[in-house]
């Protein structure tokens, strides 16, 4: 899904899944924030199906499959936070699931400022990095005529 057919909460909740875990717990500890919330789904392991395809444009197939971690939570003010992440961190889901329910509070401007941007802006620097360094491997193949075909 492109960034701009994206809702805020599709936006932030991709952010939160896709964070590094600790770098998540960090942001998150400098907050000193401690919500009251209960566990509806405590974090819980699971697959999923991962679809690709060919090229990036062909047929779609099943690739295989990837593990992840669940959890959804309630605050005491009532809102529900989701998470999906993959791997089997469940600290990070339950976290995940915790800034999403906040994030449908009134500190949710405070939130983006303090956690969500920076988090963005660390894997977009990331991603950035990694493109720098695969480009430095990439190889140009190209055809060159030997002068016999003449």
């Amino acid at each position: 899904m492109e960034q701009e057919q994206q809702t805020p909460r599709q936006r932030w909740m991709s952010v939160l899944a896709r964070a590094d875990a600790n770098a998540l717990i960090t942001h998150w500890e400098k907050l000193a924030l401690d919500p009251q919330y209960q566990l509806v789904r405590a974090p819980e392991l699971g697959l999923a199906q991962v679809r690709a395809r060919m090229g990036g444009t062909g047929n779609a197939f099943n690739m295989g499959d990837v593990t992840i971690t669940r959890a959804v939570v309630r605050l005491g003010s009532g809102e529900l936070g989701y998470s999906y992440v993959t791997g089997r961190n469940k600290q990070h889901a339950e976290l995940a699931a915790v800034v999403d329910a906040l994030m449908q509070t009134p500190a949710h401007d405070a939130l983006q400022q303090a956690l969500i941007s920076p988090l963005a802006a660390e894997k977009a620097e990331q991603e950035q990095l990694r493109a720098r360094e695969v480009a430095t491997s990439k190889v140009d193949f190209f055809t060159m005529v030997r002068g016999e075909d003449e």
